[in-house]
């Protein structure tokens, strides 16, 4: 399985509160909340991102609240993949609880710019910039998360189970 697009990058420690802010989280549509993805920190995300573009973030990405809202958002608006330094715990469960492939690399996070053509591999964690052309080394999933982002969510898997 294999992801690529444009990088579109972010800082530390963002939280789900600029990723969905609250005020909308009275829905659960993945369209609506996608249409409001990161616009506190980057009004612009919504016009720009393409479907299969990669988040890249630093350290802590995905702190504050635990809302599967976070996530749901990211992964409606066309990401298909995000690399960061490093994740909070229960943002990293969300992720792969609804399907959203995250990978931490913190040498692909920081050598990665805004704009560069990524490609993610997940079955052996290989992250290529192909603006670049350099490689570097992240975690490969294990083949149970494997199936759960296949399956688009926890909930699919089990139902297919």
């Amino acid at each position: 399985m294999k992801a690529n697009g444009k990088a579109i990058k972010y800082g530390d420690n963002v939280d789900t509160d600029v990723i969905i802010p609250a005020r909308y989280l009275n829905s659960s549509d993945p369209k609506e909340l996608a249409g409001h993805c990161m616009e506190d920190i980057d009004k612009e995300f919504v016009n720009k991102v393409q479907p299969g573009d990669i988040m890249i973030g630093g350290k802590n990405f995905g702190c504050g609240s635990s809302r599967e809202h976070a996530p749901i958002a990211i992964k409606a608006s066309g990401i298909s993949c995000v690399i960061a330094e490093t994740f909070a715990r229960i943002f990293y469960r969300n992720s792969i609880n609804i399907g959203l492939p995250i990978m931490e690399c913190p040498e692909a996070a920081g050598a990665i710019s805004e704009g560069d053509e990524v490609e993610v591999d997940f079955d052996s964690g290989i992250i290529t910039n192909i603006t670049t052309g350099e490689s570097f080394k992240g975690q490969a999933f294990p083949e149970f998360m494997q199936k759960i982002i296949d399956a688009e969510g926890l909930i699919n898997y089990i139902n297919r189970k």
